[in-house]
């Protein structure tokens, strides 16, 4: 495999597995705790405005999941979900350290890390990105 091939897989493995988890746990604050929950919840870790913030973190992760597994406005979904794992980070899981047994940072900072690569190096040429947007000339061609 040559360089472009392996980075072009290497892209597609990270995209779907992230998208897979934030789809995931945005499914899990509709379906399993429900938004009333997630507000609750939100409220008790001193979340800001935490009626107002649930829902739209609910929906960003899960329609931002999916676009990420089918590479769609990748670099627009992977950034607001980049910051919005920095905002559970400082927000919520910082003082407890690292490890997500203690209720710690280690799995916001990982999704955080993903959605930064992703929002920094595009969906790769395996995604609705490459094919809506990769056309030389393309105005929009920064989005691939």
């Amino acid at each position: 495999m040559n360089k472009s091939s392996l980075t072009t897989t290497a892209l597609t493995i990270l995209r779907v597995i992230a998208g897979f988890l934030f789809a995931a746990h945005g499914w899990q604050k509709f379906n399993e705790f429900t938004i009333a929950g997630t507000q609750a919840s939100f409220t008790q870790m001193g979340v800001p405005a935490a009626s107002a913030v649930a829902p739209i973190v609910a929906t960003l992760e899960l329609v931002g999941g999916i676009a990420l597994i089918i590479g769609l406005l990748t670099r627009v979904f992977a950034a607001l979900l980049a910051v919005n794992m920095l905002g559970a980070l400082f927000l919520v899981h910082a003082p407890a350290g690292v490890f997500v047994g203690n209720g710690g940072y280690e799995l916001v900072l990982l999704f955080a890390g993903a959605a930064l690569a992703l929002a920094l190096a595009g969906a790769g040429r395996l995604s609705a990105d490459a094919a809506l947007f990769g056309r030389s000339g393309s105005k929009l061609r920064v989005l691939a």
